[in-house]
């Protein structure tokens, strides 16, 4: 059955294809698999005979010769997307229970495209977290450990679980969502593959709001392929989502293995951090030397208001975040704490229902967007932002194809050893990310190499607006040369 899941998605699909096995054969084995790994604590819902249902259908249209684009591949769904009939919680304890009527178009996408869902994984409450421990369903651990050490890591955040099911072979591909690095930090610390679209290019209806101009939806992966396949079922115009794009959605599988040469790729010299670990430094570095020998051309460039860009990110977010969080009001559904008025009632049920880290982002949201303070804070972090996405557009507009930087400061940490007394230490994790949400741009995380104790380490390729055809050619090149990274099995 290991041998099952251990299959790329790929792998699979040609297989199934070929009739070598069977979805039911496919879905079972995942969910022995998930049943076995629940001390990871990456599903905090299963659902079996909902996968094994979905799985026979599958096999029904395979026999038939109707095969979807993703017939039979079981997924692991993130617990911010809405699935009908099956509890989505954005694992917060003020949407205790809460069972959709409707689902979201990223999912319905997904099974119209013959894909099996496994079930919800768990993630930071509201996507708001660096570590996936912030959950209200608790902290998913690593499936990665580092060498000769038992102590538990964190899989990143917010998309913790979809990361760790993908990195500990509990799935094929799992959706996420990256608002300031939700994608592609986790996929960094656990081997895996990850991709935030283009802003616009995958619909936000149905995936609970964090920070709406910010979000945006991505698929988990065991290689780029894999994403590259997964990114064509979930993108696509929606008129329900007026941010969506009405563009058509290219093959992504066809840039794997395409030619890189000839393309420029920057590498921004802000990027290179004070204090910056030496191990992350040598992995940028060899990932440099890879792209040169496939052809492509390294150009320094300058973002000169990357500096800014952190700042004002956790100004726009939050005061997203504060907003779109109003609805959670004891009201229509999730938790209700009844108290002597409506008012007490409205403080007794967010109090109860938010955790620490939500509360925390709520109060400096309404903060920032208060009388007095919104010129001062959040007009000023609007402006910051398109500072920040005119440098990205000055480099591509002199022929600069994408840019190479870390994706992560570090490899993973331990559970609890980061924001404890200081919660700015937690939000720096995000220093090479925030700047693609910004912007609005692609970027892709891809496994390059290991730090000194054995852990993951990633690269981020960040591409131009609806370009990322060229982040799979470039990211499938630094794939081939680093291989893949398989966490070993302890739990």
């Amino acid at each position: 059955m290991t041998e099952l899941t251990s299959l790329t998605l790929a792998e699979a699909r040609d297989r199934l294809r070929k009739k070598d096995i069977s979805a039911v054969e496919l879905t079972s084995a995942h969910v022995a698999a998930v049943e076995k790994a629940r001390a990871l604590n990456a599903y905090v819902l299963e659902t079996p005979e909902q996968a094994v249902a979905m799985a026979k259908a599958s096999d029904a249209r395979l026999a038939k010769g109707e095969a979807g684009p993703l017939e039979g591949i079981p997924l692991a769904i993130k617990d911010l997307f809405a699935t009908k009939g099956v509890r989505t919680t954005a694992c917060s304890h003020i949407l205790d229970n809460f069972v959709p009527t409707y689902e979201s178009t990223i999912t319905a996408q997904l099974w119209r495209d013959g894909a099996v869902m496994l079930g919800k994984t768990n993630n930071d409450e509201f996507a708001m977290g660096s570590s996936n421990e912030t959950s209200s369903f608790g902290t998913v651990q690593s499936p990665w450990r580092r060498e000769g050490s038992n102590t538990p890591l964190v899989p990143g955040g917010s998309s913790g679980g979809s990361a760790a099911a993908v990195a500990a072979q509990l799935c094929l591909g799992a959706t996420a969502t990256d608002t300031g690095g939700s994608i592609r930090q986790p996929a960094a610390f656990t081997g895996t593959v990850g991709i935030k679209p283009t802003y616009g290019r995958c619909s936000r209806w149905g995936v609970v709001a964090f920070a709406s101009s910010l979000d945006q939806a991505g698929p988990i992966a065991k290689t780029v392929r894999d994403a590259a396949i997964m990114l064509r079922s979930m993108a696509g115009p929606d008129a329900k989502d007026t941010t969506c794009v009405d563009r058509p959605v290219p093959d992504f599988e066809a840039a794997i293995g395409k030619s890189v040469k000839g393309l420029r790729i920057g590498i921004p010299k802000e990027y290179r951090l004070d204090g910056m670990p030496a191990e992350i430094e040598k992995i940028w570095q060899q990932g440099c030397d890879w792209l040169k020998s496939a052809g492509a051309e390294l150009v320094d460039v300058s973002l000169p208001h990357t500096k800014y860009a952190l700042p004002a990110y956790y100004i726009v977010a939050p005061a997203e975040a504060s907003s779109n969080l109003a609805r959670y009001d004891g009201v229509r559904y999730g938790l209700r704490v009844p108290g002597r008025d409506i008012t007490d009632m409205y403080e007794k049920t967010r109090a109860e229902g938010f955790g620490a880290e939500v509360r925390r982002r709520v109060m400096i949201g309404t903060y920032v967007l208060s009388a007095g303070y919104y010129d001062a804070y959040y007009l000023r972090a609007q402006q910051v932002r398109t500072l920040i996405k005119r440098d990205f557009e000055q480099c591509f507009a002199v022929g600069v194809h994408a840019m190479l930087t870390p994706a992560t400061p570090s490899a993973a940490f331990g559970i609890g050893e980061k924001g404890g007394a200081d919660p700015v230490e937690m939000y720096l994790n995000d220093v090479f990310t925030v700047t693609v949400n910004m912007a609005g741009l692609p970027g892709i995380a891809v496994p390059a190499g290991s730090d000194g104790q054995g852990l993951p380490l990633g690269l981020q390729l960040i591409g131009r607006p609806f370009d990322e055809e060229t982040l799979f050619s470039l990211g499938e090149v630094i794939e081939r040369e680093a291989g893949r990274f398989v966490a070993k099995p302890w739990w």
